[in-house]
């Protein structure tokens, strides 16, 4: 892709690309020296039951917010749901802290485009020949990309979602969401302990130990997922399926079948391929929260599948 063309999809605003820099680096410098905390307060007052739900619940939580609500519903429109499950599932993503819907959606929308070509935010293969340029490519599609504050033009790749009054206030309160998401399990962690230190331990297990692994499960998506794992499908790209992180990704590690069929509510195409995300969309189904579920038909599979396993 030619310069002039990658400058379209993106804002070339120097002082707003600082901004977004230094807020990203702040984004994970903070939940990064959280969970050294936590983990060296391990050795002093140790871990209970409690911080054990809160990490859980909340890692969770938010991990639904972003692969059912930013990826799923917002990113690909996989299936229709009414606005207060809509606005449940922006802010619970927003919690995550890893951007805004709007930076999110856009961010992603542009990946697809450009998967693994010029113009990708965060391909681990446009980054030279040999083992310097794989691992030049996979520090960038894990974390390089996120420090370099580069901005997606939301008007080409999210103006739905900036014609969307209510999402578009959602996102404007992006940072609420996000300390609402560390108030929590510090609320939480102190009231039924009854101490201050109950409440640090929410923060820092429920807080940002949570932000802190969901960063780094998300993060594999873009650099695992492009470079180790099976590809069962002709995708045009380098998208890989990971069964190793499909729990912990709620599904988004079945990423060879999500680039094949991108507008799939279900990522995990066959029944022992773990996607708790598919289950979350089912539930929401049958209590008639959600409706207009895409999934692919076996017709539609077996066209995409490569030649190889159709030969085999």
């Amino acid at each position: 892709m030619k310069a002039q063309q990658i400058s379209k999809i993106t804002i070339t605003n120097d002082y707003l690309q600082t901004i977004y820099s230094r807020i990203a680096i702040i984004t994970f410098i903070i939940p990064f020296l959280g969970t050294i905390v936590a983990f060296t307060l391990l050795w002093w007052v140790g871990i209970s039951w409690l911080e054990v739900c809160l990490l859980l619940s909340m890692y969770a939580l938010t991990m639904i917010g972003i692969e059912v609500g930013f990826h799923r519903y917002f990113s690909h429109r996989t299936f229709q749901t009414n606005t207060p499950i809509r606005v449940l599932l922006a802010i619970l993503g927003s919690m995550a802290a890893q951007g805004g819907v709007i930076y999110w959606v856009a961010h992603h929308r542009r990946h697809h485009q450009y998967t693994d070509l010029p113009g990708d935010p965060h391909s681990p293969h446009l980054h030279g020949e040999g083992l310097m340029g794989r691992l030049q490519g996979f520090w960038f599609s894990h974390l390089g990309w996120f420090f370099e504050g580069e901005i997606t033009n939301s008007m080409l790749f999210a103006k739905d979602l900036l014609r969307d009054p209510v999402i578009g206030k959602v996102n404007q309160l992006h940072q609420v969401w996000v300390l609402l998401g560390l108030a929590i399990p510090t609320v939480i962690g102190g009231v039924v302990t009854g101490t201050w230190i109950g409440a640090l331990q929410g923060l820092l297990w429920g807080g940002f130990v949570r932000i802190f692994l969901g960063q780094q499960i998300i993060s594999s998506t873009n650099s695992i997922c492009h470079l180790y794992g099976d590809r069962p499908f002709d995708s045009k790209d380098q998208s890989t399926n990971n069964l190793w992180l499909s729990i912990f990704s709620v599904g988004q590690s079945w990423h060879n079948n999500h680039h094949a069929f991108p507008n799939s509510a279900v990522a995990g195409l066959h029944w022992w391929q773990l996607d708790p995300s598919t289950w979350v969309i089912r539930v929401l189904e049958f209590l008639r929260l959600a409706w207009d579920v895409n999934v692919p038909t076996k017709s539609m599979m077996q066209a995409k599948l490569k030649k190889s396993r159709i030969a085999g």
